[in-house]
């Protein structure tokens, strides 16, 4: 039952507060570590690949370790109101609802301004060129990010908090943030990434398929299954376009990024109320992930 309690203790604490500070937040240690780690890898192919993989795997095994250890003293030498208390407490940074939601809102109300400040806003979101964007793209681009995001910064948390509790959700986030930092087939910072960052895309692949499709069928009805099924294909990634589709369908408007992909390339381009309308079906999706979660947490303990 302490399970079932911190998840939802970590929603609330999330919706009230948001983030910690950057000094007390565990996600920002991990890009720390990677940050760090990164620039040391080698750029030869292979030894790319083989240090970029010991280098995830090292940190990987620090962030599972504190996080079982903690988990264990937790649930080990507290009552169960404190215990549930401090697990939701360590649990939430592993969250970033709030964040994301006021980071796609805030595009929307920047692009009100202007389209300069529109895409100012995006580049704090996205890792695209937002140069050549108009403001139609801007927006898809928000909405994309919404629902690409709302897989990694809620539903696949605490997936894999419900599979191996605390770790796994910190393992999920810092295999999360090495591919956002790693992940690359191209050359970034001044380094060529395809090798050495090459297993980190792996692991977030991996970990992230079937949080993915959770997500997708959240957000859109089973009965859509064909044409989700149908539309996350035209990515090349094979979990981002799941959740990205089905927010599409599920708004009836087209999400792009031009030259790449067209998802519902058939429906109309989004306006300024489909940004709103995407942040209140994901702000839906979470309520009902934490509901789904919540109860499952409680049955198996049971």
């Amino acid at each position: 039952m302490s399970a079932a309690a911190a998840l939802w203790i970590a929603l609330l604490v999330d919706r009230l507060w948001g983030e910690p500070p950057a000094a007390l937040h565990p996600v920002v240690a991990m890009g720390r570590y990677l940050g760090w780690a990164g620039k040391r890898l080698p750029q030869a192919p292979a030894a790319a690949f083989t240090v970029g993989a010991l280098a995830w795997c090292a940190g990987a095994l620090v962030v599972g370790a504190l996080a079982a250890a903690l988990q264990w003293a937790v649930l080990a030498f507290l009552p169960g109101w404190a215990a549930a208390l401090l697990l939701g407490l360590a649990l939430k940074p592993m969250l970033a609802w709030r964040m994301l939601h006021d980071e796609v809102q805030a595009v929307e109300t920047a692009l009100g301004d202007s389209l300069d400040a529109g895409r100012a806003r995006l580049a704090m979101l996205v890792s695209r060129d937002v140069a050549p964007l108009d403001a139609g793209t801007v927006r898809e681009s928000a909405i994309e990010s919404l629902a690409e995001n709302l897989n990694d910064s809620v539903v696949a948390p605490l997936f894999w908090f419900l599979v191996a509790g605390l770790p796994g959700a910190a393992l999920f986030r810092f295999a999360n943030t090495a591919d956002a930092m790693w992940g690359y087939r191209c050359v970034r910072g001044g380094r060529d990434w395809e090798w050495a960052g090459k297993w980190a895309a792996r692991a977030d692949d991996a970990l992230g398929w079937l949080p993915a499709r959770t997500t997708a069928l959240l957000l859109c009805p089973v009965r859509a299954w064909r044409a989700l099924a149908r539309e996350a294909g035209r990515t090349a990634s094979p979990n981002s376009g799941w959740p990205m589709a089905a927010m599409a369908l599920q708004l009836g408007v087209r999400l792009r990024k031009p030259g790449v992909y067209a998802l519902n390339a058939s429906a109309r381009a989004p306006q300024a109320g489909d940004t709103a309308r995407a942040l209140a079906r994901a702000g839906r999706t979470v309520l009902l992930v934490g509901a789904l979660a919540g109860g499952l947490a409680a049955l198996c303990l049971r």
